[in-house]
C-alpha cells in the first residue's frame, strides 16, 4: 500500500451534475501521450496502437521483441512508435501501458484473460487463495503504522465522515462506518442513487471528512461525490488500486491496495485488512473514550433483544400453529 498526497493543479473540477467536467481527466496517461502525438503518427502506427490500447490485458507484461511478434510487426517499428509518443525507455511505455490496463479493466476483460489460462477448476480455486494471500502480504509488507495513525487523528478531528462506496465496495463503506459508529464518530455511509449521494454530500463542511472507495476505472457516483466535496472545501481521503485512478488524483491523500484476482470481481482482503487496522487505531488514539462509548453500548444492548437466546427457539416450537383458515 502507498500513502500519497495529490496536487489537483489547474484541473477543472466537475459541479455536482459533472457539467465542469473536464474530459481529458478521464483519460489516462498512455491515452494522453497518444493524443498530444497524434499529428506525429502515421495511419500503420495509430492503428498498431489502438490495437494495442483494446487490448493492454494481453500486452502489458509484454517484452518489445514479443510485442512486435504478437503483431506481426518488427521490433524497431514498436520501439520507434514509443519514442514517437515521447516515452525515452520502452519500460516507461510499458509501465503506462500497465496503468491503462488497471485503469481499464473490467468484470468481462478479467474473466476472458482468466479462461485463456489453461487451469483445472480446483487449481483455479487454489489461484484465488494465492492471490488474496499476496494482495495481503503486499499490503502488510508497505502500510506503515504512521499512515494509518494520521488518517484515524483526521476522522477523531472531523465533524462528520462520510464514506461513499458504489457497487460492490458499499460493502467496504458500510463496514467501516458501522465501525467507526460503534466507537461514537458521526459517520454515514450513503447508498442509492446520484442525487442522493449528492444531497447528502451537500450537507458536509470544511469541518467534515469525505472518504471514497473505488477502484480500477472508478465508478462516476462515486467520483462526481468526491469532486462536489471539493467545491464544498472537504477534506477528503481516497481508498483505490492505482495512481492514475480518478480517486488518487483528486483526493487530499490516498492509500493504494490491490484488489487484483482472477475472476470476474475484485479481492478485497487487502483494503478489508487496511480499514481493519484503521478501526484499531481509532480506538485506541484515546481508549478511555473508546471504552465509554463500547460500555454504554454494552449495557444499552444487555438490556435488550440483540443478542440470540435459547429461550427464543424454546418459545417457537411451543408457540401454537396458527390456523390457516384464520
Amino acid at each position: 500500500m502507498e500513502f500519497g498526497g495529490k496536487n489537483r493543479g489547474d484541473r477543472s473540477l466537475s459541479g455536482p451534475n459533472g457539467e465542469l467536467r473536464d474530459e481529458t481527466l478521464s483519460m489516462t496517461a498512455l491515452e494522453s501521450a497518444i493524443a498530444r502525438s497524434e499529428s506525429k503518427l502515421n495511419f500503420s502506427r495509430r492503428r498498431l496502437l489502438r490495437e494495442i490500447l483494446e487490448n493492454s490485458q494481453d500486452a502489458y507484461f509484454l517484452s518489445s521483441r514479443d510485442l512486435a511478434k504478437r503483431y506481426k510487426v518488427d521490433t524497431a517499428t514498436i520501439v520507434r512508435t514509443t519514442q514517437a509518443l515521447g516515452y525515452k525507455r520502452y519500460a516507461n511505455f510499458l509501465a503506462d501501458l500497465r496503468s491503462h490496463f488497471v485503469s481499464r479493466i473490467t468484470p468481462y476483460s478479467v474473466m476472458k484473460t482468466a479462461t485463456r489460462e489453461r487451469r483445472g477448476l480446483a487449481e483455479r480455486v487454489s489461484h484465488s487463495l494465492e492471490t488474496e494471500s499476496r494482495n495481503l502480504e503486499a499490503m502488510r509488507a508497505s502500510l506503515r503504522p504512521n499512515q494509518v495513525i494520521d488518517l484515524a487523528k483526521r476522522i477523531l478531528r472531523a465533524r462528520r465522515v462520510m464514506i461513499v462506496g458504489v457497487d460492490f465496495a458499499a460493502s467496504l463503506s458500510r463496514l467501516l462506518a458501522y465501525g467507526l459508529v460503534s466507537l461514537g464518530h458521526d459517520t454515514t455511509a450513503p447508498e442509492g442513487s446520484t442525487g442522493n449521494l449528492q444531497q447528502s454530500v451537500g450537507l458536509l463542511g470544511p469541518k467534515d471528512l469525505f472518504i471514497a472507495i473505488s477502484f480500477g476505472r472508478c465508478l462516476r457516483a462515486t467520483v462526481d461525490s468526491l469532486l462536489y466535496a471539493h467545491t464544498r472545501k472537504v477534506p477528503t481521503f481516497g481508498i483505490t488500486d492505482n495512481e492514475a485512478s480518478p480517486i488518487a488524483r483528486f483526493s487530499d491523500s490516498f492509500w493504494i491496495t490491490s484488489i487484483a484476482h482472477p475472476s470476474f470481481h475484485g479481492s478485497y482482503v487487502a483494503p478489508l485488512a487496511a480499514m481493519n487496522a484503521l478501526l484499531v487505531a481509532c480506538a485506541h488514539i484515546h481508549p478511555q473514550r473508546s471504552l465509554q462509548v463500547l460500555r454504554r453500548k454494552e449495557q444499552e444492548f444487555g438490556s435488550g433483544i440483540r443478542w440470540y437466546s435459547p429461550e427464543d427457539s424454546e418459545g417457537s416450537r411451543t408457540r401454537p400453529k396458527e390456523n390457516s383458515h384464520g
